[in-house]
Order: structure tokens, then sequence, then C-alpha cells
């Protein structure tokens, strides 16, 4: 019985522990990654952007073509993008990341869910879309992680 109720205590011990320092220091790279693609955008880096992607990706965005594939889904959503908010009047498009709601990672994959601000410009008029969110997935290469694809579900 009391080898019972110590194997009970280990485990619920082990269990109580905080993450490992590994899990971690790897969560804090997978949303520094997140954050640096972000502040890409916000600077208006597209070279920057593009680098944060995988050599594949995918992405789905509120705007036509809606959905973007292959080596240059990322530099071909950044021109349509672009060329969306010239057609439309947008300008000054910043994102502003909330603390992620979700990090989930496995070997070399990560899964992450994060609130995000959009605010901009319509014709000089200040916008803004709060309670929007934004999910990743990532690989590990040896160069770090990369974003391997991305939706946004629009705020209100």
């Amino acid at each position: 019985m009391r080898t019972m109720i110590l194997v009970l205590a280990v485990a619920l011990a082990a269990a109580l522990l905080p993450i490992s320092p590994a899990k971690a220091s790897e969560k804090t790279d997978v949303i520094a990654t997140v954050k640096r693609y972000a502040g890409t955008f916000n600077q208006g880096d597209k070279h920057a952007m593009i680098a944060a992607c995988a050599p594949q990706a995918s992405i789905i965005d509120e705007f036509p073509p809606y959905a973007w594939q292959g080596t240059s889904a990322c530099a071909n959503w950044w021109n349509d993008n672009e060329a969306f908010g010239k057609k439309n009047g947008i300008t000054d498009q910043k994102l502003a990341l909330r603390e992620p709601e979700h990090i989930d990672i496995t070997g070399d994959r990560a899964y992450v869910v994060v609130p995000t601000t959009y605010t901009y410009k319509l014709h000089e008029k200040p916008v803004t879309e709060a309670g929007a969110i934004w999910t990743f997935t990532l690989e590990k290469v040896s160069a770090g992680w990369r974003i391997t694809g991305w939706a946004w579900a629009q705020g209100h």
C-alpha cells in the first residue's frame, strides 16, 4: 500500500511540475517567429516576410483569390495584398498580436492560434478590426522555425 501511495504521489508531482525548459524554449522560439513575421508586415519588409516562410506554404485570407499555395505563396500573397489595398483605398496596415491562445509543438511541427487586432486606413479614415484570429503552422528546419501556413479569420 505504501508503495502504491508513493508511486501515485510521484506521478502527481511530475504532472504538476512546470513545462520543461526545452519545451518552454521551443514555445518561446515559435512565438518569436510569429511575432517577427507580423513585425515584417508592419515594417513593410516584403523580403523578410517571405524569408520567414517555408519553401512550400499555404495561406488563407479574406480577400481574393482567398488562397495561396506553393513555393511562391508568401510572395504572391504580399503582391495581392498590395494590389487589393491600392484598388480599395487601404493604407497604413498594422497588426497587433495578443498573447497566443494556443501553442502546440510536436517534434519539428507547431500550431499557433493568436488573437490579433488589424488596423488600417480606408480612404484615409481609421479602421480597427479587433478580435481577429490568426492561426499558424510552422516547421523547424536547420535555420529555425519557418511558417508553413496561416489562416486569417476576421474580427468584428
